[in-house]
């Protein structure tokens, strides 16, 4: 007999998070507990607006699903028990952390799939002034930081990535516009930034309309994120872009991430693994999708003011295991 229990919990920022959308100062994440009376296991997600979900949906949705889950309901059944999202997501990654305790196993070894030491992951400059983006950059690769991934709007695109180019030479740098440039000369732009060796450009148009990026030339690969949920997106965005951003939230858990990962790869894109704000319980639970991405995001806890234990380490650009 499985029992279930679950709660949301507000984790305040270190320093406020900006991006084209609005700025957070906390984050509210909803964590999903199973035991089996020997064994605990822990998953986490964060809900989103944006994809219209709140801690409370999210609540309400694993109330729901409760009887079925302390009933025996599988993984696989799961699956389309709910729909994709952050409850999913929760529930899935508790799921898969209670498989592998009840094996005597941890995840990489029910998964079959060697344990890294670290894997680089970017560390996000959140949107701000051009003077602070670059201070911030500057900080960040004193700091050991080896990709960045520039949260930009509408406003002084390339002033604040020359800044930012200029304050660190060295470092990867990728771009996240979440969806705010519809309506610029995407030629144009993608032109400039290539100037300054940009690696990635992450969804600068609306999902829903980003058709746009099929009559544009690419010289910098661009990444889809809003437009990019679960499998059955991915066929159709082949003629926009280069690669796609797997987030757990987003898809419903790491079941669908790594069919996901499969499926990216029949079809030719590349992939990045991100993630939204949250604690190590969600970024360990992504690390079997970093590993076999080009380009992963997943700094989170460094955002916050106290990760949950046991934390991640975050150091010298690198998140270690």
């Amino acid at each position: 007999m499985i029992q279930m229990t679950f709660q949301s919990t507000e984790l305040p920022l270190a320093k406020p998070f900006a991006i084209s959308r609005g700025t957070r100062t906390a984050v509210t994440v909803v964590r999903v507990s199973l035991t089996d009376g020997e064994y605990t296991a822990v998953g986490e997600c964060t809900p989103t607006a944006r994809y219209q979900e709140s801690p409370q949906s999210v609540c309400e949705q694993l109330e729901l699903i409760r009887p079925q889950v302390e009933q025996g309901l599988s993984r696989e059944a799961l699956q389309q028990a709910l729909p994709m999202g952050s409850a999913r997501n929760a529930l899935d990654c508790a799921m898969w952390r209670l498989d592998a305790a009840k094996q005597g196993k941890d995840l990489w070894q029910l998964l079959d799939m060697p344990k890294p030491v670290s894997v680089i992951t970017a560390e996000t400059l959140s949107l701000d002034s051009v003077e602070n983006m670059a201070k911030a950059a500057e900080v960040a690769v004193a700091g050991g930081a080896q990709l960045l991934k520039i949260k930009l709007d509408r406003e002084e695109i390339i002033e604040k990535v020359a800044a930012i180019r200029a304050a660190a030479p060295h470092a990867t740098l990728v771009v996240d516009a979440n969806e705010a440039w519809l309506g610029l000369d995407l030629g144009s732009l993608f032109e400039a930034l290539h100037e300054f060796n940009v690696a990635m450009i992450e969804q600068p148009l609306p999902a829903g309309n980003d058709k746009d990026l099929v009559r544009c030339l690419h010289p910098i690969p661009v990444c889809a994120d809003e437009s990019c949920h679960e499998r059955g997106d991915i066929e159709g965005l082949r003629d926009r872009y280069e690669m796609i951003n797997i987030k757990l939230d987003k898809c419903g858990g790491l079941t669908e991430a790594l069919a996901m990962t499969d499926i990216a790869r029949q079809f030719g894109l590349r992939i990045m693994v991100g993630c939204m704000l949250g604690s190590s319980i969600a970024m360990e639970a992504a690390l079997p999708v970093a590993v076999q991405a080009e380009r992963v995001d997943l700094d989170g806890p460094i955002w916050l003011a106290q990760d949950a234990e046991p934390a991640l380490r975050y150091e010298n650009g690198e998140v270690w295991l």
